[in-house]
């Protein structure tokens, strides 16, 4: 299996130059030469989740590694899950089922893609003798799981921008607590755009780098985290019906890398009826699913912020392998000019989203409420990212045959305000989070100045 860009410009690509390079050199994202089809009997065999993944991960990791050497690091990858099914399920009613992604150390859903991303960029450090600079901009959750996925690693340092605002404490702290020499959390006077801007000119430029040193990607730009995450839709539909029924997924989304990961598994042999794209405010998605219409517009704050995006970066995949059937002029052509310019499809092209796609957005007063609505009649508490994604489901529900999986991606202490909101007592609180919100903060004030930034990283490279 071998990767190439959306783009046309970079092709023939293993699994491990794709690992480590994160963005093609023409500017698109990797995406496999084909897709690999799952063996639905042989998976049928399977009860964990470490089970399902040695069985996905593989296929498209041979270009590098043999599937021993995988099965091998999937023995230690996934780590520090407080439930020992990792991904456990809650029905709702007997329609809808809850497919619970928080369980994790930093109790949010990117735990399974950066800590599979973490495993693989140590291993091919210690085969290849070098080190690597982690660098990432986060509104939300990114940035305390690839801190966290990360940090074991001495090989790898990571710095982590964060705008100054607009995530819970609780999220700040999970990245401005940790106190080791390979971690430097970096509060950033500006916007979560502004924390883009610079790491995307970091690596342009790449100018802190030592000779024998990596830059590496860790949002969801990396085809691996999008990996990591194909492997609960699989586990998901094994633990509910043994891969025999056709769900619907509901999935909260704002970069579009778990939307990704759910339409390639369907594209690799999940048994999957309809895809729901669920928005806050920031609505690029809906606008796109409804009116055909992907423009960039200014980022509005909510209370779910981790989807707070002006552009939805893995978009790009869904458009090059679904609407434009893998033609890479096509997709090419349709980024010249974004986003200065809308992408607006051919009706003919556009149309195809119905066969697969429903889309809805929730503003702040329909997610709180939904928060409280859900909290009432099943005693059970949603953060307000599955709060939209149920919301969709609630409004959509007409146009759905099937049952419906509501993907739970952040656990709801996590948002105490939203909570609070909602009226409602929070109980429980995950032991990793209250110990951070026990600690001091440890973090470097700089402001949006990529030479700042870039001397900082330089200064602390050694």
């Amino acid at each position: 299996m071998l990767f190439h860009s959306t783009r046309g410009g970079d092709r023939g690509r293993t699994f491990e130059e794709v690992l480590m390079q994160g963005l093609a050199s023409d500017g698109g994202l990797f995406m496999p030469d084909s897709w690999p089809q799952v063996d639905l009997n042989l998976l049928r065999n399977k009860t964990s989740f470490i089970e399902v993944a040695e069985e996905i991960v593989p296929l498209f990791t041979a270009s590098s590694f043999t599937r021993d050497e995988v099965v091998q690091v999937l023995q230690t990858t996934w780590h520090d899950f407080s439930n020992k099914d990792i991904a456990p399920i809650k029905h709702l009613k007997d329609d809808q089922l809850i497919l619970e992604l928080f369980h994790g150390p930093t109790a949010a859903f990117k735990d399974f893609g950066l800590q599979l991303a973490a495993a693989f960029f140590n291993k091919v450090l210690i085969k290849n003798n070098k080190t690597a600079i982690v660098l990432g901009a986060t509104s939300g959750d990114t940035g305390s799981a690839a801190i966290d996925a990360c940090k074991r690693f001495k090989a790898i340092k990571s710095f982590i921008l964060i705008p100054d605002g607009n995530m819970s404490e609780i999220q700040r702290k999970q990245m401005t607590t940790i106190d080791e020499d390979n971690v430097f959390t970096l509060r950033i006077e500006g916007t979560f755009d502004d924390c883009q801007d610079v790491v995307k000119a970091a690596f342009n430029e790449r100018s802190f780098l030592k000779d024998d040193q990596y830059l590496l990607a860790v949002n969801s730009i990396n085809w691996i985290r999008i990996v990591g995450q194909i492997c609960y839709y699989f586990y998901a539909s094994l633990k509910a019906s043994n891969l025999n029924e056709e769900y619907n997924f509901s999935v909260p989304t704002g970069n579009f890398g778990n939307v990704f990961a759910c339409y390639a598994s369907h594209k690799m042999g999940l048994p999957v009826n309809k895809i729901l794209v669920s928005v806050n405010e920031n609505d690029i998605l809906n606008r796109f699913f409804k009116n055909n219409d992907y423009s960039k517009q200014k980022v509005n704050e909510t209370v779910s912020p981790s989807m707070d995006i002006s552009v939805a970066s893995n978009f790009e995949r869904l458009l090059y392998d679904f609407y434009c059937n893998r033609d890479t002029k096509l997709c090419n052509d349709l980024y010249e000019d974004f986003p200065s310019k809308s992408i607006n499809l051919p009706n003919e092209i556009w149309e195809k989203s119905e066969n697969l796609f429903l889309s809805y957005s929730a503003d702040d007063s329909q997610t709180i409420s939904t928060i409280q609505d859900t909290y009432n009649k099943y005693n059970y508490l949603i953060d307000p990212h599955t709060a939209v994604a149920l919301y969709a489901v609630k409004n959509l529900n007409e146009d759905l045959d099937n049952k419906t999986f509501i993907i739970s991606t952040a656990h709801p202490a996590k948002f105490p305000s939203s909570i609070a909101e909602a009226g409602i007592e929070l109980n429980t609180t995950p032991k990793s989070l209250a110990e951070a919100l026990n600690k001091e903060e440890k973090a470097f004030n700089l402001p949006a100045n990529k030479d700042l930034i870039f001397k900082f990283i330089l200064n602390n490279n050694s």
